[in-house]
């Protein structure tokens, strides 16, 4: 298996994070915040496909101008929607437009164990409970795992949105990723990367 190189940007108002995964002279971007597009176009990235932690305003607002600018596929959980999205909720509690471009998901992983893009290969680990869609991606032969909004640093993802479910979320990290090695990295939607580890020993809503 070809080295992988993961580097992350952040934008947007919620300061979302994006992970961008290097295999061999393959590009894979994980989640979509804003101004991800011009960061890939500055740094002459050539992507080969967008894959999708969650569809939360924040982490989608630019796939549809990836869509048109690379003609790339998108893999996701879920159909797009706005059950998913929460743009009206956010336009609501912010009371201010929050418009996202259209855009389609090309590949549906919802109920898959396991998804191979080119050369990286990744097992899913589907923890609802911040969003009925958050999945997990474990990469394989890499102690990473790309986590979206499901565990932070020190705290869990929201559950007080619509579908949001604590005690369905406290199980699922339980569950899947607490199994997984201490030394994993953990890369999350918001904040710094963490480790299985830490969180662990001194999460405090997992305590």
């Amino acid at each position: 298996m070809a080295e992988i190189q993961i580097d992350q940007y952040c934008g947007g108002i919620f300061q979302t994070n994006g992970y961008l995964v290097r295999t061999g002279d393959e590009a894979w971007l994980f989640d979509a915040p804003e101004g991800v597009t011009d960061w890939l176009l500055e740094n002459g990235v050539e992507l080969d496909g967008l894959i999708l932690t969650h569809q939360h305003h924040d982490h989608i607002l630019d796939v549809g101008r990836i869509q048109e600018t690379f003609a790339c596929p998108v893999y996701a959980w879920s159909e797009p929607s706005e059950e998913l999205t929460l743009s009206k909720r956010l336009e609501q509690m912010m009371g201010m437009p929050c418009p996202i471009d259209p855009y389609t998901v090309d590949h549906l992983i919802e109920g898959e164990s396991a998804l191979t893009v080119g050369g990286l290969t990744m097992d899913l680990l589907h923890i609802p409970g911040h969003s009925p869609d958050s999945v997990c991606f474990r990469i394989q032969g890499d102690p990473v795992v790309i986590g979206g909004d499901v565990l932070f640093a020190g705290s869990i993802g929201r559950t007080d949105f619509p579908n949001g479910n604590h005690e369905q979320l406290l199980s699922g990290i339980r569950e899947k990723l607490w199994p997984l090695p201490d030394e994993i990295h953990v890369l999350p939607g918001h904040g710094p990367a963490t480790t299985i580890g830490e969180e662990k020993s001194t999460n405090p809503f997992l305590s």
